[in-house]
C-alpha cells in the first residue's frame, strides 16, 4: 500500500466520525473492533461494523481457522456480545478435553484394527480352500438336476418324455 493511499485512509477515517472501538483479542493476536452506526459528512446513516485485524498481515497466510468460532459468529452477528474472557476459557477447556478425547479414540481404534488384523490372519488359516462346484443348466430350466433330454424319445410307463427337436439340413420333403 502506497503512503499516497494511506494518506487518504487516516484524511477518510478523520472526516467519516467512524469511531474504531476494540472489543478484544483472541489466542492468534487477532484483534477485534466494533464501529458503532453513524452519520457520515453527507446525512447517511452508516450501519454499525464488526471487523476484524488479522494477526497475519498478508492475506496469502490466513488460513481456516485462524479465527476462533466464538469471535467468528460474533464477526458474522449470530452473537449479540462478543466473548468474554470465561466463554474463551470455557472454549479452551472445551477443546483440550476433545483433543484428549480425540486421542484416546484414536488409540482403541489403531487396537481394533491390530486385534481384527490378527483374527483375520488366524481365520484364514484355519478354513480350507472353498469347493469348486460345477453347475449344469439354469434353476429355471424344466430339466433342472436331470438328465438332459435325449434325441429320442423315452418311456417309462407313465412317464413319457417327447425328444428334443433338431432341424434338418434344409432340404424340404414333399
Amino acid at each position: 500500500m502506497g503512503w499516497s493511499q494511506r494518506l487518504f485512509g487516516v484524511l477518510r477515517r478523520a472526516l467519516s466520525k467512524e469511531v474504531k472501538e476494540q472489543v478484544g483479542t483472541d489466542r492468534f493476536g487477532n484483534k477485534y473492533y466494533y464501529i458503532p452506526e453513524y452519520k457520515n459528512w453527507r446525512g447517511q446513516t452508516i450501519r454499525e461494523k464488526r471487523i476484524v485485524e488479522a494477526a497475519n498481515k498478508r492475506e496469502i497466510d490466513y488460513e481456516v481457522g485462524d479465527i476462533p468460532t466464538e469471535w467468528e459468529a460474533w464477526i458474522r452477528k449470530t452473537r449479540k456480545t462478543p466473548p468474554t474472557m470465561e466463554v474463551r476459557i470455557h472454549t479452551m477447556e472445551e477443546i483440550m478435553k476433545n483433543e484428549i478425547y480425540r486421542e484416546e479414540i484414536q488409540m482403541k481404534s489403531q487396537d481394533f484394527y491390530e486385534k481384527e488384523k490378527l483374527l483375520q490372519e488366524e481365520s484364514n488359516k484355519e478354513l480350507p480352500p472353498p469347493v469348486q462346484t460345477q453347475i449344469k443348466g439354469h434353476a429355471s430350466a424344466p430339466y433342472f438336476g436331470k438328465d438332459e433330454p435325449s434325441v429320442t424319445p423315452t418311456s417309462t410307463g407313465k412317464t413319457f418324455q417327447p425328444g428334443s427337436w433338431m432341424p434338418q439340413d434344409g432340404k424340404r420333403h414333399s
